[in-house]
């Protein structure tokens, strides 16, 4: 079996790649109080910039603000 790094910085252009770095994202976003008195589409907007180099983000980038709702709602952020 080969072992996988818990810390992978990779990023891939795909649905699960996206949600994978846009969950951290929010977090980051939240705490530094980047979202604070914004809708929610408002919030999605703003981690979305910041993840605007992802490739998934810059090849789909309304399939991501799909993906990123779907986040939201399933987490309950």
């Amino acid at each position: 079996m080969i072992p996988i790094p818990l810390n992978d910085d990779r990023e891939f252009n795909n649905p699960d790649g996206f949600a994978m770095a846009f969950d951290p994202a929010w977090k980051k976003c939240l705490k530094q109080g980047e979202l604070d008195d914004k809708s929610v589409e408002e919030k999605i907007e703003t981690v979305i910039l910041r993840l605007n180099d992802h490739p998934f983000v810059q090849s789909e980038p309304e399939q991501a603000r799909q993906v990123a709702r779907f986040r939201v709602r399933l987490l309950d952020l």
